[in-house]
């Protein structure tokens, strides 16, 4: 590669992410923690590990916690340094071959309290953004000036890649799509097929590696999708055919699910809940997940549509698209989850914040249905463009978005919004790395993007206007 000229210098925009950087370090500590918050810190200070929570990212800790000492403090410093210096490097990048708008811009985009808010929860989906961010940022940085990336470099973004892909069991959906863009001259079909090859290979590998080189013990994790699925399938078939689900569930508890409405297009939680639904599916638990997997294949092939009108009814809800307003789930948490670890949440001055976060995202930009619209924009608009370093970072961006968001069809079982921070991000992202003003007949492909995106809001809109509200609460959740 050639270098290209620098028309500014990236010193100030650095300068301005590194000090977001530190006054977001000393805003948020030591970071929030939640639910799985509490129980990673408990196997890192215990030694014992399982599989339920990446071990990863709990072998991380582990090894924090014996340099630095205890508590979250320095599981947010390195995913808030993560977040800021992928958003640093492509301002940085961008400023120096002549877009400083849209290098100042992308730290707004960090700042945006509805992303910011999520980065201060110690938790597998801010790690997972952190890497992400970061290891697209170490290429970007090279990339857009022009510049081959260093030996070493290579090295920084493989590990960061590669915590990324165990830190989440379906950030192989967002890691491996990503990667298969980045060169220039593969044929789309070799980048197809090395992409399903990859993926293959990654959740294949996955499991030794959680079980042997990091010694997680199994939790049984693995089965919790099919036991969502065929429960969903079984509640939606006529009271004469649900039973014959392959004998999953007999007429008793097929009644049970269905009385105390065990399967919920939000979450599969009340399954999951002894007071509840545990005990139905309890026997399901006990099945090797081979056998659980090729029981479900067979439900489905048996019944295409009544497990279409399942899948579709979550995706609808974890793409929060025609949902009521204030559904559960989305706002980042102002306070840390009750614990008897010495894990404590930050200061007062946080709340603020995160409560204005909570209101943003009950906002058009904070719903990720649009956001999949503005990555499926973007990506056809990088698709038709001639290749320079841009134009490839972000249809890597937009790929890796629409690949992950794409697994929710067949992969999800919640509907936190959590889920969705990495797709989001790379989406804007990628919008702002294409928006040069320098392309001509372009413009009709934006604005029909733009056509789609508000046909899909307001669709959006009307529905949080006319449904029933939700409770405000998990626990009300469960039993809405």
């Amino acid at each position: 590669m050639t270098d290209v000229p620098a028309t500014s210098s990236a010193a100030p925009v650095l300068a301005a992410a590194a000090l977001l950087y530190a006054g977001s370090l000393a805003f948020f500590w030591p970071g929030i923690p939640l639910y799985d918050s509490v129980a990673q810190y408990s196997q890192a200070i215990s030694n014992t590990y399982d599989d339920w929570h990446p071990p990863a990212m709990a072998r991380l800790w582990a090894v924090l916690h014996a340099i630095f000492g205890g508590g979250t403090g320095p599981m947010l410093a390195v995913q808030m340094l993560a977040y800021w210096t992928g958003f640093g490097l492509f301002a940085g990048a961008l400023v120096t071959t002549g877009r400083r708008w849209a290098g100042w811009a992308l730290l707004v985009v960090a700042a945006w309290p509805p992303f910011l808010g999520w980065q201060a929860v110690v938790l597998k989906d801010a790690q997972l953004t952190g890497a992400m961010l970061a290891a697209a940022g170490l290429a970007g940085w090279w990339r857009l000036r022009h510049r081959q990336i260093p030996v070493a470099v290579w090295g920084g973004v493989v590990a960061l890649l590669g915590y990324a892909v165990l830190v989440r069991a379906n950030a192989v959906f967002a890691v491996v799509p990503m990667v298969v863009m980045l060169p220039r001259d593969w044929r789309p079909l070799v980048r197809l097929g090395v992409a399903l090859a990859g993926i293959v290979a990654v959740l294949t590998l996955a499991g030794p590696i959680n079980h042997g080189l990091l010694r997680a013990n199994r939790s049984g994790v693995e089965r919790t999708e099919a036991i969502y699925d065929l429960a969903g399938i079984a509640v939606r078939l006529p009271e004469a055919i649900a039973p014959s689900v392959d004998a999953m569930f007999d007429r008793a508890a097929l009644a049970t699910l269905i009385a105390r409405h065990c399967v919920k297009p939000f979450f599969w939680d009340p399954l999951g809940e002894p007071a509840r639904c545990d005990s139905v599916v309890e026997p399901l638990r006990h099945v090797p997940p081979g056998t659980l997997y090729m029981t479900l294949l067979r439900a489905i092939l048996a019944h295409p549509f009544v497990y279409a009108a399942h899948r579709l009814a979550h995706l609808n809800s974890t793409d929060r698209w025609l949902v009521p307003a204030a559904l559960p789930s989305a706002a980042p948490p102002f306070i840390g989850e009750s614990n008897d670890l010495g894990l404590t949440g930050p200061g007062p001055l946080t709340v603020g914040f995160q409560r204005l976060a909570g209101r943003l995202v009950d906002t058009p930009p904070a719903w990720p249905v649009g956001w999949i619209v503005v990555a499926a924009t973007a990506w056809l608009v990088a698709l038709r463009r001639l290749r320079d370093p841009a134009r490839d970072l972000a249809l890597a961006l937009a790929t890796s978005a629409l690949a992950l968001e794409g697994s929710f069809v067949v992969l999800s079982i919640a509907s936190d919004l959590r889920y969705h921070l990495w797709p989001m991000i790379a989406a804007a992202v990628a919008v702002l790395l294409l928006m040069d003003g320098k392309r001509v007949g372009e413009q009709h492909r934006w604005l029909t993007g733009g056509g789609v995106l508000t046909i899909v809001i307001a669709a959006a809109a009307v529905a949080r206007l006319s449904l029933p509200a939700p409770p405000p609460s998990y626990v009300g959740m469960l039993v809405w």
